[in-house]
């Protein structure tokens, strides 16, 4: 009994001190934006400053349209989102009603996409996207949402619906239901879990997506948080404080998601 005791203790240290590791970056980033405008970062290692200040927020506005970017930002995510769960769910529950042929082929196929490079698509997509006349729009931005963002998304609805069972999906067939309701009604409610880390995961994907708005968009209006947060560094590479604060409003959505997720995560996979 003592040494289940001592067992559960040390994998709660160990737990909370790799927490803590993970914090602790975040913890100096915030408290760093909390210095005095154009102030050198501290030499030793200092948690809160002297005289700690919220100026740096106030003045990235001034600056750049920060709001603007913000609500960009989020008019993309959860665009993507919304259509990634869409989309994605709709291609694993298809590849869950197939054969076993046709299953080991877009398997196969989904596997070798995940195994590409994504720098390998960015001249084709530009290219394409550039003949529609779509580039400086939000829609290049959100186009991989039509696809599903990610093969690996696709897969973790199939293999959700496939754990399922496809004898559930044929018995709401023959009880006349069509293949729309037996996704919508029964598959999705099932798929929980999945649906939550694909969530998540598209999410990140989109809000902290640097390279799309890059390429894509050239006026200032339509730009993203990433490519705001580069337009800060470069306009003034020194002032640390305010590429800080400007780190800490990136970041904060992101947190703020994962942590609502997190917590629902376990306690189904727990169920």
């Amino acid at each position: 009994m003592k040494n289940r005791t001592l067992t559960g203790i040390l994998k709660h240290g160990l737990s909370i001190a790799l927490t803590l590791l993970f914090i602790l970056p975040l913890v100096w980033m915030f408290f760093a934006s909390l210095r005095a405008p154009g102030q050198p970062l501290p030499r030793q290692l200092e948690l809160l400053p002297a005289e700690p200040t919220l100026a740096n927020y106030g003045r990235i506005f001034e600056i750049l349209p920060f709001g603007r970017y913000l609500l960009n930002s989020f008019v993309v995510t959860l665009s993507g989102v919304g259509l990634t769960l869409v989309t994605a769910s709709w291609a694993g529950f298809g590849m869950s009603l197939l054969g076993k042929r046709a299953r080991l082929r877009l398997l196969f196929l989904s596997a070798i996409l995940l195994m590409v490079p994504v720098t390998a698509f960015w001249l084709t997509r530009f290219l394409m996207f550039a003949k529609l006349g779509l580039t400086n729009s939000h829609f290049a931005l959100i186009a991989p949402s039509l696809m599903g963002t990610s093969s690996l998304f696709v897969l973790l609805f199939y293999w959700t619906f496939r754990r399922v069972g496809r004898a559930v999906f044929e018995s709401a067939g023959l009880d006349g239901a069509s293949l729309f309701q037996t996704w919508w009604l029964i598959a999705l409610p099932l798929a929980r879990p999945a649906l939550m880390a694909v969530g998540l995961l598209s999410f990140l994907f989109y809000w902290n997506d640097f390279i799309n708005p890059l390429l894509y968009l050239r006026s200032q209006t339509l730009y993203t948080l990433p490519v705001g947060l580069l337009q800060l560094q470069e306009m003034d590479k020194t002032n640390w404080s305010l590429l800080m604060a400007a780190s800490v409003i990136v970041t904060l959505p992101a947190l703020i998601v994962f942590a609502a997720l997190q917590r629902p995560l376990l306690t189904w996979d727990g169920e």
